[in-house]
C-alpha cells in the first residue's frame, strides 16, 4: 500500500487473550472490522472488535468473568463486552464468535435476525456476512497475518466503498447497510462503487416500508447514520445524501430549498439551497476558526445553518405570483422552526446515543436567527442580549456563530459576505461585557437577589420583586449600576 506498514498490535497487548490460548491452545484470535481498516489507513483505532475461533461459548463466557468485567453477555449474538482486568473501567472491547445471520422476512428489517454461532467456522464466512470489503478482513494475532477474501486492501488503496458479494443481497439482509455506505464513503472520503451505488439508488425507497407494522429501519437508525454524516463533513454529507436519493427518503423538506429563488441584491449566491451549502462550508473556513478560536462546530450548530432557512419555500412571495416590490420570505423563521422541530422530532435526532442532539434548541436558533435584522444590534436593549447570547437554557454559545455563517454565505453584489450585523453585535457584546466586568461565556452575576429586594423594601413574594429585579439588571448591564449598595440605593429611590 502507499503508506507506512501497518502496526497491527500482538496478542500480548491484550493479556487475558494470551491466557486464553495458553488455557485453550486451539483458540485462535483475530482483529476484525473497522479496527483493522483504520490501521492499515494509519488512522488510530478507537473501537476493537475481535474474534475468537474453536471455543465453546461457555467455555469462553466463564474464562472472561474470570479475567476481567463482563459489560455485556450477548450470548444469544456470540457476543461479549470485556473490560480487561487493569485497564481504565472506559476500555472496552467487544469479543465474538464466528457466526452467521438469516433475516427472518428477507425484508432487511433492522435487527430482524437471527443469529447462529459457529465456533468452528471459518473465519472467512465469518467475513463474508459483513457489509463492506473494506471492513471484511481479519488479522490472525497469533499467525501474525492479514486475511482478505475480499480485497478490502485493494479497495482501501482505490478509495472504493464496494459491498461484500452482490449488494442487492447485502442490502436485503440489513436496509441500514445503503446509509452506512453513504456515511462511510463520507467519513473516509471514498467513493461508493459503481455497482453498490446503483443499488443504493434503485433500493433506497424501501427504507421507508413497513412489515408487519414494522418499519423496515426505524427512524433512529436513519438518523443516527444522517448526524454521523452531518459530523464527519456537513457539505458533503448533504450533497451525498442528495445525489444517493437518501436526502429525499429520509429528509425530504430539505429539497424544498432548492431552486427557491432569493432577492438578487441581498443574495447574489443563488438559491436557497446553495446559500445553505455556502454557510455549512463556512463553518470549516479559515476565517470562521480564526473568529471562534479554532473550536469545532458541533451537531446541533450544524442542523441550525442546515435548517435555519427552511421556512423560506413555505413563505415565499413574489413580484409575480403575489404581486409584492420584490421577492419575501415574511415569517420564515418563525415556520422554519416549526418545520425543522417536526422533521428533527420525526428522525428521533435525540436518540442515538452517541450523537443525539436536541431538536428543541436547534429549532430555538431557526425561530430567532433573523433577531439583528428584526431589531438591528444598537437598538436591542442589554437585557435581551443577555437572554439571546448568554442563556443558560438555549444554546447562546452556537447562536452568534449562526448568525456568523448566515452572514458570511449571504453575498451581496460587491461579491462578498454580509457580516456587518454580526460584527456590530459582536461589539455591543463586547462593551456590555466590558461594563460588568463579564468574562468567557457568562455575564456577571446580578447586583442583588430577590430576597435582598425583599428585605429592602418590605415586599412580600411576588411578580413585583420579579420586575424590580429586572430593571436593575438592566441598570446593571448598561454599567449605570456596578455594585450592590448603589443597587439597593437605586430600588430605594425609584
Amino acid at each position: 500500500m502507499n503508506r507506512m506498514s501497518p502496526q497491527f498490535p500482538k496478542l500480548t497487548a491484550f493479556p487475558a487473550l494470551a491466557s486464553l490460548v495458553e488455557e485453550f491452545p486451539k483458540t485462535e484470535v483475530f482483529l476484525v472490522g473497522g479496527a483493522v481498516r483504520d490501521i492499515l489507513l494509519g488512522k488510530k483505532i478507537t473501537d476493537i472488535d475481535l474474534l475468537v475461533r474453536n471455543i465453546t461459548g461457555d467455555e469462553l463466557g466463564d474464562f472472561l468473568a474470570r479475567h476481567g468485567r463482563v459489560v455485556f453477555a450477548g450470548k444469544q449474538f456470540g457476543i461479549w463486552k470485556f473490560n480487561e482486568i487493569g485497564r481504565p473501567r472506559t476500555e472496552v472491547y467487544d469479543i465474538a464468535l464466528p457466526r452467521t445471520e438469516f433475516s427472518l422476512h428477507k425484508q432487511g428489517l433492522y435487527r430482524d435476525f437471527k443469529v447462529k454461532t459457529n465456533p468452528r467456522l471459518p473465519v472467512e464466512e465469518d467475513l463474508s456476512r459483513r457489509d463492506f470489503t473494506v471492513n471484511a478482513m481479519a488479522y490472525n494475532l497469533i499467525d501474525e497475518k492479514l486475511i482478505d477474501p475480499h480485497q478490502g486492501e485493494a479497495d482501501l488503496n482505490k478509495k472504493l466503498i464496494r459491498s461484500v458479494g452482490k449488494a442487492q443481497d447485502r442490502f436485503r439482509e440489513d436496509y441500514s447497510r445503503m446509509l452506512r455506505a453513504i456515511r462511510f464513503s463520507i467519513q473516509l472520503g471514498f467513493a461508493i462503487e459503481g455497482e453498490t451505488l446503483s443499488t443504493i439508488r434503485a433500493m433506497l425507497p424501501q427504507i421507508n416500508k413497513t412489515v408487519d407494522a414494522k418499519r423496515v429501519l426505524p427512524y433512529e437508525v436513519i438518523a443516527e447514520e444522517f448526524l454521523k454524516s452531518l459530523a464527519a463533513d456537513p457539505v458533503a454529507a448533504l450533497k451525498r445524501w442528495n445525489e444517493t436519493g437518501a436526502l429525499a427518503k429520509a429528509v425530504p423538506e430539505l429539497l424544498e430549498m432548492q431552486e427557491c429563488v432569493q432577492p438578487d441584491n441581498w443574495h447574489t449566491e443563488g438559491d436557497v439551497w446553495h446559500h445553505t451549502l455556502i454557510a455549512l462550508t463556512t463553518l470549516s473556513s479559515d476565517a470562521f476558526k480564526k473568529e471562534f478560536n479554532n473550536e469545532k462546530p458541533d451537531l446541533e450548530l450544524v442542523l441550525a445553518v442546515l435548517f435555519h432557512d427552511i421556512g423560506k419555500p413555505y413563505t415565499i412571495k413574489t413580484p409575480e405570483k403575489d404581486g409584492v416590490e420584490r421577492v419575501r420570505f415574511d415569517g420564515h423563521d418563525e415556520v422554519g422552526a416549526k418545520v425543522a422541530k417536526e422533521a428533527l422530532n420525526r428522525l428521533r435526532v435525540s436518540a442515538p446515543p452517541e450523537v443525539g442532539v436536541d431538536a428543541e434548541r436547534v429549532a430555538w436558533m431557526v425561530a430567532h436567527h433573523m433577531l439583528l435584522v428584526h431589531g438591528e444590534p444598537e437598538t436591542l436593549r442589554p437585557d435581551t442580549i443577555e437572554k439571546y447570547f448568554f442563556s443558560q437554557k438555549w444554546p447562546s454559545w452556537n447562536f452568534l456563530k449562526l448568525l456568523y455563517a448566515d452572514g458570511a454565505a449571504t453575498i451581496g453584489p460587491d461579491g462578498r459576505g454580509m457580516t456587518g450585523l454580526y460584527d456590530r453585535m459582536k461589539k455591543r457584546i463586547a462593551e456590555i461585557k466590558q461594563k460588568t466586568g463579564s468574562h468567557g461565556l457568562q455575564l456577571a452575576k446580578p447586583l442583588i437577589s430577590g430576597q435582598d429586594v425583599m428585605d429592602a423594601l418590605q415586599l412580600a413574594p411576588g411578580p413585583e420583586v420579579g420586575k424590580i429585579l429586572k430593571q436593575v439588571r438592566a441598570q446593571q448591564l448598561s454599567g449605570e449600576l456596578t455594585s450592590k449598595p448603589a443597587a439597593l440605593e437605586y430600588i430605594k429611590q425609584s
